[in-house]
């Protein structure tokens, strides 16, 4: 584009190859048109408390997530949500395609709930919620389920699933009669809560940013090859959807 003169740098076409420019302060336009400066990539982890609502806005005015949002200055968005009542870990980015890929179906992200339920569950009623039970919208897909320990009538498990139907976990644990008292999120796919104090957020490292854009392309690969294979092509001529620019593997020259 800028050997065919289609770029110009403050009014000024433009020839030469490796021009510099200061996005803060250049005005660069291709074809007449100018470029929009990318903001960065943004992944926070937040701790939601109970009594605040998973979303950025509440019609009838109850506490959100945005307020617990104070200093940042880029618009993020919540990947899934948690109910009302439940706490523990959510996701925010601006990168809305990654956010799209870890939410579908399709990919099977794993979601690790700390859960405190009435009574306690015999082994055939954990049998069962890791074969799949029966819901008013289908079975559910297997699950992980681990005694954590027993408080007086009522006992903590962990449960991990890989689905993401409304109030699920929830209705799982009363479709075996055990309903929920207290439920808290501590992990989403290669993300921990840790530590992190409820109300409060943090920045992704860039540790944990890498093993989620890892765990897209993984995803991704997976589906690009089985939808191959339901085309008959053996995976050499099907490809997945493209990743955003900043999720692409750099290859090597």
């Amino acid at each position: 584009m800028i050997a065919e003169g289609r770029v110009t740098v403050n009014g000024r076409v433009i020839r030469e190859l490796g021009t510099k420019v200061d996005p803060e302060r250049d005005h660069v336009k291709v074809d007449g048109r100018h470029l929009k400066p990318v903001p960065p990539s943004v992944f926070l982890m937040l701790n939601k408390p109970k009594g605040c609502v998973s979303s950025l806005s509440d019609p009838v005015g109850r506490p959100t997530i945005t307020d617990l949002l104070i200093g940042v200055g880029l618009r993020v968005f919540p990947v899934g949500r948690l109910d009302y009542d439940s706490e523990g870990l959510m996701l925010l980015t601006n990168q809305g395609e990654l956010a799209q890929t870890l939410l579908h179906p399709r990919y099977h992200v794993a979601k690790t709930y700390l859960i405190k339920v009435k009574g306690v569950l015999t082994d055939e009623e954990i049998a069962s919620l890791e074969r799949g039970v029966q819901l008013d919208d289908g079975m559910t897909a297997p699950a992980s389920v681990r005694k954590v320990r027993k408080v007086e009538e009522n006992s903590w498990l962990e449960v991990t699933i890989h689905e993401g139907r409304k109030h699920q976990v929830k209705r799982m644990l009363e479709a075996v009669g055990h309903p929920v008292i207290r439920l808290t999120r501590v992990k989403f796919g290669p993300l921990s809560l840790g530590d992190l104090p409820p109300g409060r957020y943090r920045y992704l490292t860039d540790r944990e940013a890498n093993a989620l854009r890892a765990l897209v392309r993984a995803r991704e690969a997976r589906g690009a090859r089985h939808e191959a294979k339901g085309n008959g092509t053996d995976g050499f001529t099907t490809s997945p959807e493209p990743l955003a620019p900043s999720l692409r593997r750099r290859r090597r020259p």
